[in-house]
């Protein structure tokens, strides 16, 4: 499960600095259009958040030092990404 969360964050990451480099291209060239947060819309961003924390919960819950079980792990990250995710969904609410 390690592999998994690894990629899960990895890609949580990506999509995240490819979100906050696109935004700030748009904005400095003046063009929209670039920002891929606005391009792909709000699902784009809540599926970022989730990816982030879930990768980042279930590296937290594998490292531990409490010897928790895969499935407390398991449940850890997808609580992680539920947070990330309802998290991401408060702030581009209030962004608006």
């Amino acid at each position: 499960m390690v592999k998994v969360y690894a990629v899960s964050l990895v890609l949580g990451f990506l999509g995240l600095v490819i979100a906050i480099f696109g935004a700030a291209l748009a904005e400095s060239l003046g063009r929209p259009g670039l920002d891929v947060g606005d391009r792909f819309g709000r699902v784009s961003k809540l599926a970022v958040g989730a990816l982030a924390g879930f990768g980042m919960g279930g590296m937290s819950a594998e490292f531990s030092p409490l010897e928790l079980g895969t499935g407390v792990s398991l449940l850890i990250a997808v609580a992680a990404a539920g947070i990330g995710f309802l998290w991401v969904s408060y702030a581009a609410s209030e962004s608006r």
